[in-house]
């Protein structure tokens, strides 16, 4: 039996924090203590988990001692502030933020991918790669060892919940707007998003990329070892209010066979395949909305480059994208 383990969640009551908490219960992860931690306005809020009510903390530097590991679902200003406070109180840091991902001495995992880099953890602190990153490889990587990737150009569909609650609103309130001839009212983004699609994802950069865009790029290279793998990437804003999709081109070192990709996933953990065009079957958001494995469908030879396949990979980015993620690399621990 494993050892019981005392966690702390700063960003207890947020999107990520609350489906972490989920992850932590129907996995069975095994609690000695938990401990809910967030700013001061959340403090005293109470949260059920098994059976009890937890009171929310306010989030100090002295919120980690005794705590075994500490999960971060807060954003990347709290991580840089206070996770290398938890790390020398003794705890190891998960954090979900991009604080750490590029860190020469904070490896950044996916767990059915590259675990043994948690025994890497120098500061004491993981990251948790960006949620398109991590659906992506989760097709990309069984292909990864079967052909040998060279190249991945992708646009991604990326549903509203990936902006958090207000993301999610703002698509209600423009919908509800539209249906009774109400006024639209774009905050979140730049642009009306209800039955529209915005080609910005994160910030714009330099080179005219998102940040979003550059971390498939930088991530995939880290997490999967290959520094001189190429990506282009184009993500995209949906009307969708949760689970991810990608339309990737994948290049490979060896030729490719559909059916052989297809066999591929038949028994690797946390993906599966969804492909029969003939019955009109593929993976759609809604099929993997709260659900814990990503899917794959419209795999098929491209028409344009040499060794590559063409493929559709939708994923729960608030679950496999981040909080299942976070949990399964507490399990390694």
């Amino acid at each position: 039996m494993k050892e019981a383990k005392h966690i702390a969640i700063v960003g207890a009551t947020g999107a990520v924090g609350e489906e972490m908490l989920a992850c932590l219960d129907q996995r069975n992860f095994p609690i000695s203590e938990l401990t809910l931690l967030a700013s001061a306005r959340s403090a005293g809020k109470t949260i059920p988990f098994q059976g009890k009510d937890i009171i929310v903390k306010e989030l100090t530097h002295d919120s980690f001692e005794g705590v075994d590991i500490a999960l971060f679902a807060a954003g990347g200003d709290t991580s840089l502030e206070y996770a290398p406070s938890a790390a020398k109180a003794g705890a190891i840091v998960i954090d979900n933020s991009s604080a750490y991902r590029m860190d020469d001495e904070v490896p950044l995992i996916v767990p059915e991918i590259n675990p043994e880099a948690a025994k890497e953890a120098k500061k004491g602190i993981i990251a948790n790669p960006n949620c398109t990153t991590i659906i992506s490889l989760m097709a990309l990587f069984p292909l990864h060892k079967k052909y040998g990737l060279k190249a991945i150009i992708a646009s991604s569909y990326q549903a509203v919940s990936g902006s958090g609650a207000q993301g999610i609103a703002e698509l209600k309130q423009q919908c509800e707007a539209l249906a009774n001839g109400g006024e639209i009212v774009s905050e979140v983004y730049p642009t009306q998003i209800a039955f529209n699609v915005i080609p910005q994802v994160d910030v714009f950069q330099p080179d005219n990329y998102t940040k979003e865009e550059l971390k498939m790029l930088n991530e995939s290279r880290k997490i999967l070892g290959v520094p001189e793998l190429k990506v282009t990437c184009t993500c995209v804003r949906v009307p969708v209010y949760r689970s991810h999709a990608v339309s990737i081109t994948a290049v490979f070192e060896n030729k490719p066979s559909v059916e052989d990709a297809r066999a591929v996933y038949a028994n690797y953990p946390g993906v599966d395949s969804k492909d029969d065009p003939s019955q009109n079957l593929f993976p759609t958001p809604l099929d993997t909305t709260l659900k814990d494995d990503c899917l794959v469908g419209r795999i098929r030879e491209d028409k344009v480059i040499d060794n590559a396949l063409a493929l559709w990979v939708v994923g729960d980015q608030v679950r496999k994208g981040a909080a299942l993620n976070a949990v399964q690399i507490a399990e390694i621990l």
